[in-house]
């Protein structure tokens, strides 16, 4: 009878961890991919000020929107990748590393999630 309930607590400890920790992962995804959304909206407002000074022209920077995405994961401290593709689309991804709780007793003490958003750089009209 007590190998039973020992048993028996140690697979329900075991199913709550995976509960508890299992929402904190789909948690730190949502997380990750947030943040890569909001590090591509940065990027996607970069004006190439040269053209649209001197040409009168609305054109997206792709360097300067690399560049403000990427100085967006630096400060909110998350590891992550920005690349352009083409010179229209900027694209980025974020790792996200979550700790676990009751996970960690049976040897799982972190789980690595990645997020992944695009933004389109489109150049608004003239003024």
């Amino acid at each position: 009878m007590t190998l039973f309930v020992i048993v028996f607590a140690l697979i329900l400890l075991l199913l709550v961890g995976l509960t508890a920790d299992g929402g904190a992962k789909m948690t730190a995804g949502r997380r990750a991919t947030a943040i890569a959304e909001e590090a591509a909206r940065a990027g996607a407002g970069m004006v190439d000020l040269g053209r649209a000074y001197t040409r009168g022209e609305a054109a997206v920077d792709p360097a300067a929107a690399a560049r403000a995405a990427r100085t967006y994961l630096t400060r909110t401290g998350h590891a992550g990748t920005v690349t352009t593709v083409g010179s229209r689309r900027l694209r980025v991804s974020v790792t996200v590393r979550e700790p676990t709780v009751l996970l960690s007793l049976i040897g799982i003490s972190d789980f690595t999630v990645t997020g992944n958003a695009e933004a389109e750089l489109v150049p608004g009209p003239p003024p």
